[in-house]
């Protein structure tokens, strides 16, 4: 009898295991194919056979869209490699300026802009996203966009759901995969962008600039091919934050200086609240720069390396909106508005007025070698490493408020140097000889490897420039993944396809530790925990022109070692950390019908989630009454969440008229908290509310129309509904500082292919204006241009 491949994958990934070349997470693919073959489709399942490296299994059974090189230029005003998601069905990214590095989170279906770690982000094979933690609390723990610039984009992929065995649980919202430019022959690039943003809120008009500057080049001669790329971005963003006070913590009467300027407004609540100036204006330069050099042992093995270096310098300074009676600006002190006096704990500090000063340097390597005959059977080891070889924040001391803190004083720094992660795995793809293709099974072996460490110190003379004082804080501990996985695409009858996969995994925390000083230094227990995810798809060619699928995946979201052991208190936040959180874990499941128009493909699909102890961090600010302006943050299991949806979307070409494109999705998710043992006010205060971050209706729109072979027009929409921040809901205005607003938001981009070398374009972001929030303010109405010149 013949035993079924399944069951032999798992065997096949053990020498894996010996082998000393057992190499990265990410799943790095390089080829000895020089030239790019985007994925294919068949009865559901999407083939890939890319000639470049990719996170991708070669058997994806599940959602996937995406967008090339070429679509991007026409369509995108992409001034981050984020941008390139900005119209696929059902995603956002909280991008909030050009070059965001620490909120620029990215949201799917039934996941919001909270959850960074409930989604994956690779390039060229290398893992992107930043697993130390999730989401903004005390720490921010975003993709590395930054290592990946849109110049070097070939195209993007994005696979939806937890239904892949090759993936980890942190797959359950979305797996994003880029794939970079390898050449086949010599060429070069350079560009030059300009955005300006008019920008008008509260009490604050001015203009924010950013400056862009690319180069790239690159060849492939005989054997070796190889390709540089350098970006360096001059961005001044509008600012994101505001020093607030209740109208209602002030008392009647003559005390503190008399000011005018403070604007009256309503909090997230609708309490009557005072807007007294801006804060976290960044000023940001940020360098980028990449190497990647490929040798092919022979047709069909192909070694790869990539080097990525990124540099970021940001200022953050504060502006008041305050004047006494002299006309001078007041930032400190007690203050006396319309008859309403706020001293003692009321008075305004440093800690309103923050001034931060950031200085990174990230490194990421990448290394795969790998065969690809198309053959019996196809390997694959790759390694990737990412560090955070400098990684300082300097802030001044709520004693130390501005404008003197602009020149020095007390103060703190806060250094995540020898904080990152690395990545080894291997992979096989089998296809059973005398089987016509019926069975092709990809297997693996990963192993993923982070730690945290965070030190913050006092600076009492000038925290601009002096060394680390006393400690304020250190944290830190490493958590590790060891994952076995198999899955198999089994064609088992003409018009059926099938894929089963399974992942085992085994989890471990160690070394965490918390210390605020000598006497409150504390260690916390090792921990080991196992897990198995089965997946499971099936596909059915109901029509020639259209077929019929169903997905369901277990997933397991580990806690992150930020959420176990990086409590944080600075002057602005503070977070508290639980060493005894218990891992997510989720049932998902999608129903979809595709059905190919001829000139354009139509999806719709069901899908729901059942997750449960989601991991949430939540953020509140006022708690502390000696301290107004800090941020208090805890991060907690929410016992039951559940999700049900719909997903409609549709490309097409030549649509009503040739040269016109159209793509367009609309997304309705109801995602409801079921059960839950915390509470945010009052016990059972989250029971049938909505999950934070996640609106009702999502859509999406863009159409492009080509007038000729050298211009190019493009239109696109976005929309999102009414949500909610926080777990009970209690945030019922979204359009204010700390709110989450509806939107709608229309971009325009008009290129032109000025010659074979030459390209221009103009574009404007948010054409309508909308002022809308996820928290801070996203940028108003921007006007770019860019000029590129390719060899």
């Amino acid at each position: 009898m013949r035993q079924h491949p399944l069951g032999v994958a798992l065997a096949i990934a053990f020498p894996f295991v010996c082998s000393s070349a057992a190499l990265a997470q990410a799943d790095t693919s390089p080829v000895a194919v020089a030239e790019n073959t985007a994925p294919t489709k068949s009865l559901g399942t999407v083939t890939v056979n890319s000639g470049q490296p990719t996170s991708l299994p070669t058997q994806i059974p599940t959602t996937i869209e995406g967008i090339t090189r070429e679509q991007l230029e026409r369509t995108v005003n992409a001034t981050d490699s984020e941008d390139a998601l900005k119209y696929l069905p059902s995603l956002l990214v909280r991008k909030r300026y050009i070059g965001d590095y620490n909120h620029a989170i990215l949201s799917t279906r039934a996941s919001g802009t909270g959850n960074s770690a409930r989604s994956l982000v690779f390039a060229d094979g290398i893992q992107l996203s930043n697993l130390l933690g999730n989401g903004v609390g005390g720490l921010s723990f975003p993709p590395r966009w930054g290592l990946v610039t849109p110049e070097e984009i070939e195209r993007v992929d994005v696979l939806y759901g937890p239904f892949s065995a090759a993936y980890s649980g942190n797959s359950v919202g979305a797996v994003v995969d880029y794939v970079t430019r390898m050449p086949t022959r010599f060429e070069a690039h350079a560009a030059v962008g300009f955005v300006d943003q008019p920008f008008s809120l509260y009490n604050t008009h001015s203009h924010f600039r950013a400056f862009q500057t690319s180069a790239s080049v690159g060849n492939k001669s005989g054997d070796w091919a190889w390709w540089l790329n350098f970006n360096h971005t001059d961005s001044d963003g509008q600012p994101l934050t505001f020093a607030t006070r209740l109208r209602s913590a002030g008392t009647a009467g003559t005390a503190g200086t008399a000011v005018n300027g403070a604007v009256l407004d309503a909090n997230n609540a609708n309490q009557p609240w005072f807007l007294l100036g801006s804060g976290t204006q960044y000023s940001t330069q940020q360098d980028h720069i990449k190497a990647k050099l490929a040798y092919d042992f022979s047709p069909t093995v192909r070694a790869a390396y990539t080097l990525g270096v990124w540099q970021n310098d940001s200022v953050g300074r504060p502006v008041s909106y305050l004047t006494n009676a002299a006309g001078q600006p007041v930032f400190s002190g007690p203050i006396n508005i319309n008859g309403l006096a706020f001293t003692g704990n009321n008075a305004l500090t440093g800690a309103d007025f923050r001034t931060t000063t950031d200085q990174s340097t990230h490194v990421i390597h990448g290394l795969s070698v790998k065969s690809r005959t198309q053959g019996v059977f196809d390997w694959e080891l790759a390694a990737s490493l990412y560090d955070y070889v400098k990684d300082k924040t300097r802030a001044n001391a709520a004693g130390n408020p501005f404008p003197g803190a602009a020149s020095g004083g007390a103060g703190t720094i806060a250094d995540g140097g020898g904080t990152g992660w690395n990545t080894l795995a291997a992979r096989g793809t089998w296809r059973p000889e005398g089987m016509r293709g019926e069975h092709i099974v990809d297997s693996g072996v990963q192993q993923d490897s982070y730690k945290l460490s965070y030190v913050t110190s006092n600076i009492a003379g000038n925290y601009l420039a002096d060394p680390a004082g006393s400690l304020a804080s250190a944290v830190g501990g490493k958590t590790q993944l060891r994952s076995l996985w198999a899955q198999d695409t089994w064609a088992f009858a003409s018009k059926w396809k099938a894929v089963l996969g399974l992942r085992a995994e085994n989890w471990t925390a160690s070394d965490g530790f918390t210390n605020f000083s000598a006497a409150s230094a504390q260690r916390y227990g090792d921990r080991t925990l196992n897990d198995l995810s089965p997946k499971a798809a099936l596909s059915y060619q109901w029509l020639t022109d259209t077929v019929l699928k169903a997905s369901l995946g277990r997933a397991v979201r580990y806690p992150t070692v930020a959420e176990l052991y990086g409590a944080t208190s600075t002057t602005n936040s503070l977070f508290i950390n639980d060493p005894n959180l218990r891992p997510e874990k989720s049932w998902t499941g999608e129903l979809s019908a595709e059905k190919d128009l001829g000139n354009g493909l139509l999806r719709a699909t069901l899908f729901a989630e059942d997750v449960r102890d989601s991991l949430y961090t939540q953020s509140i600010l006022g708690l502390n009454p000696a301290n107004p302006s800090q941020s208090i943050s805890r991060v907690q299991n929410v016992g039951r969440i559940g999700t049900q949806g719909l997903e409609v979307a549709y490309s097409g070409n030549d649509v009503f008229t040739r040269g016109l494109s159209l793509n367009a999705s609309v997304t309705y998710a109801d995602s409801t908290i079921k059960e839950n043992a915390g509470f945010v006010a009052t016990p059972g205060d989250t029971i049938g509310k909505r999950q934070p971050n996640i609106a009702k209706w999502r859509a999406t729109a863009l159409a492009t129309y080509r007038f000729d072979e050298a211009w190019t027009a493009s239109l696109g929409a976005r929309y999102a509904g009414p949500q909610f921040r926080t777990l009970n809901n209690s945030d019922v205005n979204g359009f204010t500082y700390m709110g989450v607003s509806k939107y709608f938001t229309t971009d325009l981009r008009v290129r032109w292919q000025v010659d074979k070398q030459w390209s221009a374009a103009f574009g404007i972001d948010n054409l309508n204006n909308y002022k809308y929030w996820n928290f801070h303010p996203y940028p108003q109405r921007s006007y770019s241009f860019n000029l590129k010149y390719d060899l």
